[in-house]
């Protein structure tokens, strides 16, 4: 669906992407990752043919940047950072207006604009004027405004920037929708987590060239190679604590390489490869151990996110 060869993009002598390669498939979600001037906006103004590269390809639905511009911009839904709203329309004349530009008219013109609005949950607010909506509403407006001509290909420069918690995490799950309908998706974001648990790909950009490009898992496997358990034991009825037996148990373990503690918990390291470790819990309870918590501990996307953007202080 998308494909990028080498793509660059100079100003004089300096660099704002460099040889940026791509390969995504219908259905893939792509968090493109980095610091603020990494180079994310500009790969994907040149994908959707609204700058040009110095040099480089790109196809999007096998059409060239190049020499099918007017066919990607048909296939492609664009959304920026920060986008307009006319202060006198309604979020309905918004759509329709748009629609009209498509050159969707009549009754399916209506019909797309009602169907993008339950999409993505604004239909209570048809006849509000555009600019009375709060940043998640008119983010979520913007993303029913590139999905009116039903595009197969979505590039969203951070969608989630601005918004509250509860925006955020109702963006993330349109966006998990819309990756199940089947819709190509690059999603830019400069915060790794918000977007690791969305995407199954990810590529991670700084000072205009990729320092990542991979799947989730290849990603969580880097961060984190060898699961870490984390074990809390609860006391007994005569308020013994079991922490320190349950560590001599499990350094004997056969699944087990390492064991920490951790305050009140447990920090046991699985052995390479690893990766069935129901055994353990029910040891653990054979042997009258009484498990209070027993889960694997989140990998810390933040610290890779640092890692791979080491030295990112100068923007591009």
């Amino acid at each position: 669906m998308i494909k990028t060869q080498n793509l660059t993009k100079k100003y004089g002598e300096m660099y704002a992407i460099r040889d940026i390669n791509l390969e995504l498939e219908k259905g893939d979600l792509f968090g493109f990752i980095g610091p603020n001037g990494a180079g994310k906006t500009t790969t994907m103004k040149i994908v959707a043919t609204l700058l040009t590269p110095t040099w480089g390809e790109a196809y999007v639905c096998g059409n060239s940047i190049y020499t099918q511009p007017e066919e990607i911009r048909r296939l492609v839904g664009y959304m920026p950072d920060f986008f307009g709203v006319y202060d006198d329309m309604t979020v309905i004349e918004y759509l329709e207006f748009f629609a009209a530009a498509y050159r969707i008219h009549g009754p399916e013109r209506r019909r797309r604009c009602d169907e993008m609005l339950e999409i993505v949950d604004l239909n209570f607010k048809r006849d509000a004027y555009a600019n009375t909506l709060s940043r998640g509403q008119t983010q979520r407006l913007g993303l029913a405004r590139v999905l009116i001509h039903d595009p197969a290909v979505l590039l969203l420069d951070e969608p989630l920037s601005g918004l509250d918690p509860r925006a955020r995490i109702e963006m993330r799950n349109l966006l998990k929708r819309l990756g199940q309908m089947g819709k190509t998706i690059i999603v830019s974001s400069h915060i790794l987590p918000e977007l690791a648990d969305i995407c199954n790909k990810v590529g991670i950009i700084n000072r205009g060239e990729m320092s990542f490009n991979s799947t989730i898992t290849d990603l969580m496997k880097l961060v984190r190679p060898q699961i870490i358990l984390s074990v809390e034991l609860a006391t007994t009825a005569r308020g013994h604590d079991q922490t320190e037996e349950a560590a001599r148990a499990l350094e004997g373990h056969t699944l087990v390489s390492a064991v920490a503690r951790d305050k009140q918990r447990l920090l046991v390291t699985l052995g390479a490869g690893v990766e069935e470790y129901s055994a353990i819990a029910s040891d653990l309870t054979a042997a009258g151990f009484l498990l209070k918590r027993f889960a694997e501990q989140e990998p810390d996307l933040e610290a890779a996110f640092m890692a791979f953007t080491k030295g990112s202080g100068d923007k591009i």
